[in-house]
């Protein structure tokens, strides 16, 4: 693709964006040397790369994607067998950790991101490597004493010689003997020897060597005789430092160098990540949009916007080109945004080619171009004496002698620079040699010649930018279908010229010129109407399609809680059910040991009081049943809205919201259903009022819904062991779906874990649990789990 094509569509100024998003040295240098190019697997596999990281980006806070830093030269000196100096190896190490957090990252991410997760795969683990380095050197560069257990050694001695030397040098700085022959009662350092600074003329009365003299030989630098063999065991701790320290870095190199192939695959593919991100955080700035690659090469833009022009003043447009025609021709008054719409269309094609996101709506279509030429904006050259016509022809020609079917050719003021006439006869062969060639064009012009040409050649479509004749401003809106007018009669009009002047100007232009401008004013006038009646038909639309999911959303929700509901009495009737057999059981076996006994008065009292416990724990079960014989009937035409009935299917009582045919629309606590007439009865509030124990008994077995709807939104379960925590969690949950709640915590505290633990895996295996996390820090921390229910 032509260089200069970059540069006239300001894609330098796109890759400079992208550069300033990375976030490593290595992931700018991707960005800036990122190219459009021509191959649909490779800009689809680029598209799909910045789609993945976006994703992630949407759905994670935070990506451990940072630290490494530009590692290359150290790994290459290190593999040449050069022994690196500790701010090096500390850089590798940090570039290492860098890496393993990235790749246990995307080990641990359930979300699909198949490229991105396997650069992250191609990362080798050196943690061993890792480990040495941090042993030996801190974050800061310098070796660690524990580096080696020779470097403790000596360090250590060397700090006790030195204590032992100032120690020594206290002593003599304290002593009255010779406090006369100091110049300062202080201790200095002269070429690593320790020294006091002693007066000239007392040189030969204080023992030891001398070091340096003051500029005015006034002061002697002396390290007294008795430090000298001290200071001189020092000097050889230090040189045994320095080999220690030589020997331990060698070492470290060493590793290095023999793992320099993996640690380079690692940076490189650091910096891929750091790229794809940035892309990511590049499209979430421009409010981008991945766009489709088409491939019967239409242009379908919608909402598109100029990304390089500020949000608030950027205005959208739709652009297409190729379904219908294969060249769209712009016309309007200048400064009226013809240039910007080429701009858009050939930079959005730029962006797409590079695998960025475009600035435009869902949907959007571009195909792949094989070449993107642009003649636009005046190429008068000085020193090459050349005109704007020159310079405009010069360019064209080469366009001309290149293009093909798949390409893209933008072509702004066709003809300009010279005779009207001679100037729109050639624009308009050179519109139809491009068109033969079935290239995607557009193009802008003033000569009306041109819009004429465009009614009545097939494949060219007119087009305008909008102008606002009564603010005398551009709207900066493309309409395609209508072209525009120059509205120069009208502009002078306003801006003051008088209107003598302006009907003579009207007598010197063709009649038919003259119709012909005022019908592209009531084109365009019509248009504008017919825009904003399209715009408010696709808001009522998008509304109505809102609703309609949100409706469905609901009923699917509701049909999900009456299941559940269901599914709760059932569990509890065979819970009832099985506690009333065992009981059974257990009051026979006592009837059975009395029996032996032979006490027939007693035998009888037993089997009544027998009777009566049979009779209580079943009195639990029938509270699930209702005798709906005794409650009427009911017929279509005597349900009415806000009626009570009682439904028999479902044994409860319920709200009548509207019948249908043979069914009934009723309001059974937070659930709508759809019931047949057949399983209603009437359940007047006075019936209800009046009516015996039993009755009261029967509407006892829906009381835990009442119940449920006032679930806490969090239960506490510490002090309790797995197995308890177990039951009181079964049974909070039911009652929080039969609530309505799509989210609660359950609070276990951190302990030894166990419980946590435990309660974790019994909630991740529930039916009814959708997701858990870690609580917040408000919440608990990981003393706490928060529960999503499905």
């Amino acid at each position: 693709m032509d260089k200069s094509v970059l540069h006239t569509l300001e894609y330098h100024k796109i890759r400079d964006m992208l550069a300033g998003h990375t976030g490593s040295v290595m992931g700018k240098e991707l960005a800036e040397a990122l190219e459009p190019v021509s191959d649909k697997s490779q800009v689809q596999f680029w598209l799909d790369e910045t789609k993945e990281a976006r994703d992630i980006m949407a759905a994670v806070p935070s990506i451990p994607l940072g630290g490494f830093r530009d590692i290359r030269s150290i790994i290459k000196r290190a593999d040449l067998g050069a022994i690196l100096d500790p701010t090096e190896i500390a850089a590798v190490a940090n570039t290492l950790y860098a890496a393993r957090r990235i790749k246990n990252f995307f080990s641990e991410l359930a979300q699909p991101a198949l490229i991105l997760k396997e650069y992250a795969s191609q990362i080798v683990g050196l943690r061993k490597l890792e480990q040495a380095i941090e042993n030996a050197i801190s974050e800061q560069g310098t070796l660690l004493d524990e580096a080696s257990a020779e470097l403790v050694r000596i360090r250590r001695e060397i700090r006790q010689t030195q204590g032992r030397v100032k120690d020594k040098l206290d002593s003599i700085l304290h002593s009255a003997e010779y406090q006369k022959y100091f110049q300062d009662a202080l201790v200095t350092i002269r070429g690593d020897r320790y020294a006091i600074p002693i007066k000239q003329e007392y040189r030969h009365n204080f023992p030891g060597i001398v070091h340096d003299q003051s500029a005015s030989g006034a002061t002697l630098f002396i390290e007294p005789m008795a430090v000298v063999n001290l200071n001189n065991d020092i000097k050889q701790l230090m040189s045994a430092e320095k080999t220690e320290i030589e020997r331990i870095l060698q070492m470290l190199s060493g590793q290095i160098a023999s793992v320099a192939d993996e640690i380079t695959i690692g940076c490189q593919m650091l910096a891929k990540l750091d790229f794809a991100f940035a892309k990511a955080r590049l499209s979430f700035e421009m409010r981008a949009q991945m766009p489709v690659i088409d491939e019967e090469g239409y242009v379908e833009l919608q909402r598109a916007r100029h990304p390089l022009i500020p949000a608030e003043h950027v205005v959208p447009i739709d652009i297409r080109v190729g379904r219908d025609f294969t060249i769209l021709l712009l016309t309007g008054p200048n400064t009226g945004g013809k240039t910007v719409s080429l701009k858009t269309l050939g930079l959005f094609a730029l962006m797409m080619q590079a695998g960025l996101f475009i600035p435009a709506a869902s949907g959007s279509r571009l195909p792949i171009f094989n070449n993107i030429f642009a003649d636009i904006g005046d190429e008068q050259s000085i020193e090459q004496s050349l005109s704007t016509f020159s310079a405009h022809m010069t360019n064209v020609v080469k366009i001309l002698t290149r293009v093909a079917p798949r390409d893209l050719v933008l072509m702004d003021e066709m003809g300009a620079g010279t005779d009207p006439d001679e100037g729109a006869a050639l624009a308009m062969s050179i519109l139809e040699h491009l068109l033969n060639v079935s290239a995607r064009v557009i193009a802008t012009t003033h000569y009306s010649e041109l819009k004429t040409f465009a009614f009545t050649q097939a494949g060219i479509e007119n087009a305008s930018v909008e102008f606002d004749i009564e603010t005398l401003r551009p709207t900066y809106r493309l309409l395609i279908g209508v072209p525009g007018s120059s509205n120069a009669f009208s502009i002078s009009r306003r801006l003051g010229l008088s209107e003598k002047i302006v009907n003579r100007a009207k007598d010197f232009i063709d009649e038919e010129h003259a119709e012909f401008e005022e019908v592209l004013t009531s084109l365009e006038q019509q248009k504008k109407i017919y825009a904003e009646r399209n715009e408010k038909m696709k808001a009522l639309e998008q509304e109505l399609t809102s609703t309609r999911q949100q409706i469905a959303v609901q009923q699917a929700e509701l049909n999900e809680k009456k299941g559940a509901i269901l599914h709760k009495a059932q569990n509890e009737a065979a819970a009832l059910m099985r506690q009333a057999r065992r009981e059974a059981e257990e009051i026979i076996s006592d009837l059975k040991a009395q029996l032996a006994a032979k006490n027939i008065q007693g035998n009888q009292q037993n089997i009544d009081k027998a009777r009566k416990r049979i009779k209580d724990s079943l009195g639990n079960l029938n509270t699930l049943e209702d005798d709906s014989s005794v409650l009427p009937g009911v017929a279509a035409e005597e349900l009415n809205p806000g009626m009570n009935v009682y439904v028999t299917s479902l044994r409860q009582k319920g709200i009548v919201l509207s019948v249908s045919g043979n069914e009934a629309y009723v309001q059974l606590g937070i659930m709508k259903v759809n019931v047949k007439l057949s399983d209603c009865r009437q359940a007047e509030e006075t019936r209800q009022k009046g009516s015996s124990a039993k009755g009261q008994k029967a509407n006892t077995a829906f009381a835990g819904f009442a119940k449920a709807q006032a679930v806490a939104r969090q239960v506490d379960v510490r002090g309790t062991n797995v197995e308890e925590a177990v039951l009181i969690l079964e049974k909070y949950l039911d009652d929080a779906i039969l609530a309505g709640l799509s989210e609660v915590i359950v609070i276990h505290g951190k302990g030894t874990g166990a419980l946590r633990k435990g309660v974790r895996s019994f909630l991740k295996n529930h039916q009814y649990v959708r997701d858990i996390s870690i609580g917040e820090f408000n919440e608990g921390g990981d003393g706490a789990t928060v529960v999503k229910l499905r």
